[in-house]
């Protein structure tokens, strides 16, 4: 996959401030805030940044911890995992395959068949709904 790479000031040109915030410069929006967090649509979670797609809306649930949640990517190339040390914890932190955006952090305390749960921020996503809708 051939990475996307911008400055920061086209970032900053694309996204709204919040999306920036979080997406590139790993920050989270507060819980119950997203508009994807009580959300039932059905398609498919892209990149806010890219359009890459990252997650089936039929991978979603309700985690009851105030951010969309999934048990697994739309692809195990969509994104990567890395170790996220901050706040004095260790966290897997989701990072979008395409362009480095900072989605979320991944728990091991999710669903059946994963037991994976996909913690995501709203801002970094968009939904597109399904093929031929």
């Amino acid at each position: 996959m051939d990475m996307i790479i911008k400055t920061e000031t086209e970032w900053r040109e694309q996204l709204t401030a919040e999306q920036f915030r979080v997406c590139r410069q790993k920050g989270t929006e507060r819980a119950y805030t997203g508009k994807y967090d009580k959300c039932t649509a059905r398609g498919t979670y892209v990149c806010v940044c890219c359009g890459n797609p990252l997650f089936d809306s039929e991978t979603k649930f309700d985690s009851g911890t105030g951010w969309p949640s999934f048990y697994s990517s739309i692809d195990k190339n969509a994104v990567i995992e890395e170790v996220d040390d901050s706040f004095f914890m260790r966290r897997t932190e989701v990072i979008c395959a395409k362009c480095g955006s900072h989605l979320g952090h991944v728990f091991p305390d999710g669903p059946d068949p994963t037991g994976l749960r996909y913690c995501m921020n709203s801002a970094s996503l968009d939904l597109l709904p399904p093929h031929g809708s």
